[in-house]
């Protein structure tokens, strides 16, 4: 098992990460009837991508002997209705300047492969921006 998801009312989850005891809450966005106190689940459906692209590029620049430390990703979710759902996901990456333009080619490929961003669903429009200017 990975996570333990409990309902603390009011809409509201408390999320435990069972292997390190890492706990986040999340709540229901305002314009939904919540709090928005914490991350949306569809927000951290949103963030996940940009942890998963960050973390991927991370492993790659390892081996390539580039570092992304400080590197960040500034995530905007876009909802549309009827459905309800994530309609789109915008990212803008900001890394190192100094990574030759070889390396950022290898760096993107390896962004845009990320497992999280090939399990969302198609119609959810990704628009990733990678900002080389850290």
């Amino acid at each position: 098992m990975t996570s333990k998801v409990t309902y603390k009312g009011g809409l509201r989850t408390s999320c435990e990460h069972l292997r390190s005891g890492d706990v986040f809450l999340t709540d229901a966005p305002i314009d939904n009837n919540g709090k928005g106190e914490a991350f949306s689940p569809t927000d951290t459906v949103a963030t996940g991508l940009a942890s998963c692209i960050l973390t991927m590029m991370g492993m790659k620049a390892a081996g390539l002997e580039v570092d992304l430390a400080e590197a960040t990703a500034e995530v905007t979710k876009h909802m549309s209705s009827d459905p309800r759902r994530i309609s789109k996901i915008d990212i803008d990456l900001q890394l190192p300047k100094n990574v030759s333009e070889k390396h950022r080619k290898i760096l993107v490929h390896t962004a845009n492969t990320c497992p999280v961003h090939y399990s969302l669903h198609p119609d959810i429009e990704k628009i990733i921006t990678f900002n080389w200017v850290r």
